[in-house]
């Protein structure tokens, strides 16, 4: 996998949320979601949707991922 595979499935399973992510070795990776999906939900809510949105890729060819997930609210502050 690559960021930009990765940043795509997190984008069709959010869509309208701004999504970047990194890697340097194509099986650990950090994404930055902003996503209105975000609002009223704990954080570990937040990861849980950008997980679903990997599926079976967790674990196998995305090792790790390192998630910040704001709201556009949470941004601007």
């Amino acid at each position: 996998m690559n960021p930009e595979e990765v940043a795509r499935l997190i984008r069709a399973g959010l869509p309208g949320a701004d999504v970047r992510v990194q890697s340097e070795d194509h099986t650990h990776f950090t994404a930055r979601v902003v996503a209105e999906q975000f609002a009223g939900l704990r954080r570990i809510a937040r990861h849980q949707l950008v997980y679903r949105t990997l599926g079976e890729l967790m674990g196998r060819e995305i090792h790790a991922l390192s998630i910040e997930a704001l709201t556009p609210d949470e941004t601007a502050a």
